[in-house]
């Protein structure tokens, strides 16, 4: 009897897969140590090249991912936008400086460039110096339109507003919305100088010099914020030992148009310049004058940016310009999300799992499955933007957020990896070189109380997938 074509590929595709019935032994064991159950975990292993996974473990789990969330928003990124697009910053005029004399107002207009430091910001308001402008008679104009305003709660994640990770989106976001405080043990007791040094903050130090270790120096202090007539009020309290030298501690505190109002005023007058308005926001009105702009480097650079040193806010800030680009501005991370799934389904990539709040990982609820994020890394390397988003990955041992990932030595430069951590999650995910010159896709995900003892479990993982035949 003739068996049907069909049947003998069924056949032949069923003993070809290769994909291991259960977790090597020695992930397994570390997974006991820590507590952690197998089915808490996902993973899923394939060459780049291969046909199947040699590994795949409850694979198509929704999964939360953590920081690796920012592997799908940093790829579409790349894929969407282009790895030479640009933010910028404009400068405008409601009205042609006379004699160095602005009498209308100057208008500040953002298109979410996640890079605006201090310096560049400064440099941008050079610019106005150099166009000859000397003195503002007008106001200060915020146009944040190409996103959309809402209300943000920064303390809504984990209860800690102050913090820079927890800052929101926004289409003119200067410094990361972030302030420097920089300590120094001196004879006479603590130091604390902060930068900037706006007019409207005030610091008290009540920071006590002690001896020994410097380490966990953040868990010795505390610090205080409240707002009062005058500004912000920012109190320092406990110790520091004298063994900790210079410590920066980054803070985010007024509301984001009075940070800029103040950081605008004082860096034009250092610059010489003259302003008597005040701030207000609106967008920039028919016939207005383009005096100076600045732009951003290269989304490719923004985005090694974004992987190298897990960069939530700046991760937001590339999802909502995709959300702006593809579905008009004012974009919002929905319309980011919704430009990403538009991508993928394109690329015929259906993830019904999938859901994305922000883009950065920073979520309680993002999620994906192993499977579809390794599909997704597979996909990655055979396009043209490959270079772009392997490099911007942490190389094991080497640098960024897995530079001090030293436990698996031998491994060291040879594994691409994105790694994401929230309370109860741990993942991994990227492209690993194994002995034999062979690159492969790895994912490791574990959503589980005890998800922070699973390094061991993940160093096991590596090490499997580094000595295969």
């Amino acid at each position: 009897m003739k068996i049907p074509a069909f049947l003998i590929t069924f056949l032949f595709l069923l003993l070809a897969w290769p994909a291991q019935a259960a977790l090597p032994s020695e992930v397994l064991r570390a997974l006991q140590s820590g507590g952690i159950p197998e089915d808490a975990v996902s993973v899923y292993v394939q060459r780049v090249d291969g046909d199947f996974p040699v590994l795949a473990q409850r694979d198509e789990r929704s999964m939360n991912p953590a920081s690796v969330m920012k592997l799908l928003t940093t790829y579409a990124g790349l894929e969407l936008l282009g790895p030479a697009y640009t933010w910028r910053t404009e400068l405008y005029a409601a009205t042609p400086p006379v004699d160095g004399v602005l009498h209308g107002d100057l208008i500040l207009k953002g298109y979410g460039d996640p890079t605006l430091t201090q310096e560049k910001f400064w440099s941008l308001i050079h610019g106005l110096r150099v166009e000859g402008v000397r003195e503002i008679r007008g106001d200060l104009v915020l146009d944040r339109s190409f996103f959309e305003t809402s209300e943000f709660d920064p303390g809504a994640f984990d209860g800690d507003p102050y913090r820079p990770y927890n800052s929101g989106p926004d289409a003119l976001l200067v410094n990361f919305k972030s302030t420097s405080f920089h300590l120094r043990p001196e004879v006479s007791g603590v130091v604390i100088k902060a930068d900037p040094d706006l007019p409207h903050l005030k610091v008290v130090n009540r920071l006590k010099p002690t001896g020994g270790s410097c380490m966990n120096w953040k868990d010795r202090l505390a610090y205080d914020v409240r707002q009062d007539k005058e500004g912000w009020v920012v109190s320092f309290n406990g110790s520091y030992a004298s063994s900790c030298a210079d410590k920066t501690l980054d803070l985010s505190l007024p509301a984001h148009p009075e940070y800029i109002f103040q950081l605008f005023k004082t860096l034009w007058r250092e610059q010489g310049g003259i302003f008597h308005g005040k701030l207000r926001e609106g967008s920039v009105p028919p016939g207005a004058v383009l005096l100076t702009q600045a732009f951003s480097p290269p989304l490719a650079d923004v985005v090694r940016q974004i992987n190298k040193y897990s960069n939530n806010l700046m991760a937001r800030q590339l999802l909502i310009t995709l959300g702006a680009e593809r579905g008009g501005a004012p974009g919002n991370a929905a319309k980011g999300a919704e430009a990403i799934r538009a991508w993928l389904a394109a690329n015929g990539m259906a993830f019904p799992e999938l859901v994305i709040e922000n883009g950065s990982g920073l979520s309680r609820i993002e999620r994906i499955s192993a499977r579809h994020l390794g599909e997704l890394l597979r996909t990655a390397y055979g396009s043209p933007f490959m270079p772009e988003l392997m490099s911007s990955l942490p190389l094991i041992a080497v640098d960024g957020t897995l530079k001090r990932r030293t436990q698996v030595s031998a491994l060291a430069g040879r594994a691409h990896l994105k790694s994401g951590s929230l309370d109860d999650v741990r993942a991994i995910a990227g492209y690993l070189l194994d002995e034999q010159g062979r690159r492969w896709v790895v994912v490791m995900m574990v959503n589980h109380p005890y998800a922070a003892a699973s390094k061991p479990a993940q160093d096991a993982l590596l090490e499997w997938v580094y000595h295969q035949d």
